[in-house]
């Protein structure tokens, strides 16, 4: 027993009995990304790009006191509409749960609810990483520490291009995270299909993905970072958003922007600089990547399958 209270959707429950993919999906892009009702709706198009890929979504929340694992159109509408609604991450996951609110999950915090109901895989538009600066600031983001302890495979777009993204590759080879990049050469930076840093490992066949990972685990490792890069279409110029980059770290040290708050902060000056680009791409990749994790967890279900 975990101890803590999990209300498995019926269908989420069903999938995982009977052995078929669920992709747990995070609840912080709906109550901290677009406003009502472009957020619900956006939460939809991404469980049905999960659906499309061939899994079962699970996105995940706190209510009550309680792990929601898999949302019906009710509890995302809910999450969509009510404002103030907390970002519960892994270190506030207690706190939320203990004073009986609502809370929206973050990476960190949806792999820690992942690993409890047993869904072994999660898709994200992007991770955290090393912040740009870290070596004065300690500014490492809590998705890097939880893959070395959640036993969940990541699909992503990488991280974000306002990030220091090689120390962040660095981070994860010294923690002995596995990082694979799924039909690309490169490690994409979230809205960008290259951050211009090449991944480890490519690897173009989902059942090779699938048997990756239950290597990796067999071996006793946790997380597995799997990348996939923005559709061609749906990419941002790599020289435009690291301008924009520079301009808005510039702003921020300007305006004195510091701590919790420089992630929003840069994102949206971002944004305004490529004149509401970002946030298309952003919206974008939130679905192809569902899509991507969709069909790798298929694909490491049918492995498993066959395994017993």
């Amino acid at each position: 027993m975990s101890g803590i209270p999990l209300v498995v959707a019926e269908e989420v429950a069903q999938a995982l009995a009977e052995g078929r993919a669920v992709v747990a999906l995070e609840s912080n892009v709906i109550t901290h990304g677009l406003p009502f009702p472009d957020n619900a709706a956006t939460a939809v198009e991404v469980e049905s790009a999960v659906r499309k890929g061939g899994a079962v979504p699970a996105t995940i929340g706190v209510a009550g006191g309680r792990l929601l694992i898999g949302m019906g159109e009710a509890d995302i509408e809910r999450f969509a509409a009510t404002p103030g609604i907390p970002k519960a991450g892994n270190r506030d996951l207690p706190v939320v749960l203990a004073r009986g609110g609502l809370g929206a999950t973050t990476v960190a915090s949806s792999l820690v609810a992942a690993e409890l109901a047993g869904i072994p895989f999660f898709a994200s538009a992007g991770i955290g990483g090393v912040h740009r600066g870290a070596q004065t600031t300690m500014d490492v983001s809590a998705d890097l520490i939880q893959f070395t302890r959640s036993r969940v495979a990541v699909v992503c777009a990488g991280a974000k291009n306002i990030l220091d993204l090689g120390l962040t590759l660095e981070y994860l080879e010294t923690q002995g995270v596995p990082l694979v990049a799924y039909r690309s050469a490169d490690f994409p930076a979230f809205y960008c299909a290259s951050s211009g840093l090449r991944s480890p490992h490519r690897i173009d066949d989902p059942d090779v993905v699938a048997r990756v990972v239950e290597h990796h685990w067999a071996a006793g490792g946790r997380g597995v970072v799997i990348t996939s890069p923005p559709r061609p279409e749906d990419a941002v110029d790599p020289e435009v958003a690291e301008s924009a980059v520079r301009a808005a770290l510039a702003a921020a040290e300007r305006d004195g922007v510091k701590g919790n708050a420089i992630t929003k902060y840069l994102m949206r000056a971002v944004d305004e600089a490529t004149g509401g680009r970002t946030s298309q791409a952003n919206m974008a990749v939130l679905i192809s990547t569902a899509e991507t994790g969709g069909v790798l967890a298929a694909a490491h279900a049918r492995h498993r399958s066959a395994l017993r």
